[in-house]
């Protein structure tokens, strides 16, 4: 790599690890709610980081998954999540750094003595892109699926326990409640939002007061997922392309100053950057001005294993 590259290369990574603020804590918590990031980056294995995931913790356990992209089996451990402790698992769409660790967590959770089924979630399949139910398939069935020795994830037989899916019809143009009810302790709802020509959902996910919006994959132009981030206590956004971008990135991401628009729209607590790309990083510090541009709130720029601790939650 000629000297410049890596002199750039350097910079960022003390930008970045600058960058973090006194909002960042050690996860996890005791007690209270915390967001965790386990894979900050994008599909591209050139910067360190492990795809997109992202953990939250209520009361020490490892409750809610969004996303397995590719390192979220290493970090997952790393982090000294649990998997039976996992009341639910999102998968935003099937984007192969969002979702390709999927089956390295389930091989491990094989080994997690876990009983009770699990809820995943997952969008609907459009063209080349399978429904959450046909990704299961593919992969666990035991008549031709990929890892049809593990199929007793498909029934809750062989000792495994059930996955219980949740696919999520693209004709809900609204929020869909797939955890819990609003009276509830946990309430977590998933909405379409685009992505170009690939469903793919956004979570919004609300503990008692806390509040956390994964805003997943998506071009900014859904004009209804401002109310669906009203308020959030931590708006977690991917900024994977630069501002000014075109074509069909423009067509599956929302750019900086769009990323910035939304989170001011929306009265967001806090804006948490991610799922970096070269091309994002290369001017990062332009990028963010973009974003601060239309947010005045603070801004987080997500690195892997960085945690956000919110309220406690009351007992």
């Amino acid at each position: 790599m000629p000297r410049t590259n890596v002199l750039k290369t350097l910079l960022v990574f003390l930008w970045l690890s600058s960058s973090m603020s006194a909002g960042a804590n050690q996860c996890p918590p005791e007690k209270g709610v915390a967001l965790q990031v386990l894979g900050s980056g994008g599909p591209i294995a050139d910067d360190g980081r492990a795809s997109a995931a992202y953990l939250v913790w209520v009361d020490g356990k490892s409750r809610i998954l969004i996303d397995v992209g590719g390192g979220t089996f290493l970090r997952f451990g790393e982090a000294g999540a649990s998997f039976r402790d996992l009341d639910f698992i999102g998968l935003s769409h099937f984007h192969a750094d969002h979702s390709a660790d999927f089956i390295a967590l389930l091989k491990s959770g094989n080994f997690s003595g876990r009983q009770r089924a699990l809820i995943v979630t997952g969008p609907d399949g459009s063209g080349p892109f399978p429904g959450l139910n046909e990704f299961l398939k593919q992969l666990l069935d035991n008549d031709g699926g990929a890892f049809g020795y593990l199929s007793g994830y498909l029934d809750g037989t062989r000792g495994l326990p059930k996955l219980a899916a949740f696919e999520i019809d693209s004709e809900n143009v609204g929020a869909v409640t797939v955890l819990g009810d609003r009276d509830g302790p946990m309430h977590i709802e998933a909405m379409h939002v685009p992505h170009g020509i690939v469903p793919a959902l956004a979570f919004r996910v609300i503990i008692g007061d806390n509040k956390i919006v994964f805003a997943s994959d998506q071009n900014g132009n859904l004009a209804q997922f401002v109310e669906f981030t009203g308020n959030a206590s931590i708006l977690v956004m991917h900024m994977p392309v630069p501002e000014g971008v075109t074509g069909a990135g423009r067509n599956l991401h929302a750019p900086p100053s769009v990323i910035g628009q939304i989170a001011s729209d929306s009265n967001a607590e806090m804006l948490v950057l991610s799922h970096f790309m070269e091309r994002s990083l290369r001017q990062l510090d332009q990028n963010v001005g973009s974003v601060r541009s239309n947010f005045s709130g603070p801004i987080e720029l997500a690195t892997d294993l960085g945690c956000y601790q919110l309220a406690e939650t009351d007992d």
